[in-house]
């Protein structure tokens, strides 16, 4: 599993966002994603056509990047 950061231009508020996430959520199996528009991010921990899916809502993918993800314990530990 990865975390994936999409840099994601055109958000403007909190409904940008949720209109992002739940694009994402729809078009692919993930098991977290988050957006914010004052980051211009989108992170999802998941893989496969992320960029489409994200075009496809009307925003501009500017990047992406990737790192292992590795869930936490609690409290982060």
């Amino acid at each position: 599993m990865e975390k994936i950061t999409v840099g994601v231009d055109g958000m403007m508020c909190g409904h940008c966002e949720a209109h992002v996430n739940d694009a994402v959520r729809n078009a692919l199996k993930v098991k977290k994603v988050s957006s914010s528009h004052a980051k211009k991010e989108t992170v999802i921990i998941a893989e496969e056509q992320i960029k489409s899916t994200i075009d496809a809502t009307g925003y501009t993918v500017t990047g992406i990047s990737r790192e292992p993800y590795a869930k936490k314990g609690l409290f982060g530990f």
